[in-house]
């Protein structure tokens, strides 16, 4: 091994096993995504200065969403795997859909599930479809994050290949054509994770909570653009490969996020804030 060359650690992809029952990282991610957003929504719909008086809905409510939110995730990454990145293989093994400890999840997908989640919730809740969107995006990167980490511990996904002198290139164990390789799975809990939970954040501390869709559009766009970066450098689906013009799969459904989120920005900054009701002396 070149001496720069990071040597990849050594990780189990099982984090528990109790005789033949086993909890993967990966499962851990998804749970833990789910139970700290969930902690961290319930905090901001505490703190009414952040949105300029009692939040849109009540934390039992934010409670009740969170198993259909859950039920969005699931359903929709597995569906969008299945349809944008391997359909083929799927037709021939349709049982193969319901392994899903085998991986195989897309976050289009499950952000696609999340908007229907959201819209069914909200109109049966009688809230704000896009209140909700915010509340639910201002904690999505927490998931991101922790996703990303354990794709990096699976050793999955990885990174294209690069020179061996970049000091932090390592040669993922599953990779059969062992070369160097961009540790891409940590450059996109970087930007997908901390840094658009970061400005997410920020944007909440100066009243984007304020305007209804401020965040969801934010977070939509920020995400297509911190996307279709790391896809600069994260090797393609072996059974996609790059698409036309060495455009990807990842990089294709991102352009349309950058649409939607601008317009959903635009549109929250001319909304406005809404303005508070004035006591009744």
């Amino acid at each position: 091994m070149p001496f720069l060359l990071i040597d990849f650690p050594s990780f189990d992809p099982i984090a528990v096993a109790i005789g033949p029952f086993a909890i993967r990282w990966y499962a851990l991610a998804y749970i833990g995504g789910i139970v700290i957003g969930w902690l961290y929504a319930r905090s901001l719909l505490k703190n009414e200065r952040l949105w300029g008086g009692p939040a849109p809905m009540s934390l039992v409510q934010i409670d009740d969403f969170i198993l259909w939110v859950t039920l969005g995730i699931i359903l929709g990454g597995r569906t969008g795997y299945v349809l944008f990145y391997n359909l083929p293989f799927f037709i021939d093994h349709p049982a193969a859909i319901f392994r899903l400890w085998e991986g195989g999840m897309s976050f289009h997908g499950g952000f696609l599930g999340c908007v229907v989640a959201v819209m069914w919730f909200a109109h049966r809740a009688g809230i704000s479809i896009l209140s909700l969107g915010d509340i639910t995006t201002a904690v999505a990167p927490i998931g991101l994050l922790l996703g990303r980490i354990a794709n990096f511990i699976n050793g999955e996904l990885w990174g294209r290949a690069t020179d061996a002198s970049v000091p932090w290139a390592m040669i993922f164990p599953n990779d059969p054509t062992h070369l160097p390789r961009h540790p891409s799975q940590l450059y996109e809990a970087g930007m997908e994770g901390i840094l658009l939970f970061a400005v997410l954040a920020i944007m909440i501390r100066f009243g984007a909570l304020k305007r209804p869709g401020m965040i969801l559009g934010a977070f939509i766009l920020i995400y297509g653009l911190t996307r279709i970066a790391g896809e600069h450098f994260r090797e393609p689906d072996a059974q996609l490969g790059f698409l036309w013009g060495g455009l990807t799969m990842g990089m294709l459904l991102s352009i349309p996020m950058l649409l939607v989120g601008s317009i959903l920005v635009v549109r929250a900054v001319r909304r406005g804030a809404p303005q508070p009701v004035e006591a009744i002396h």
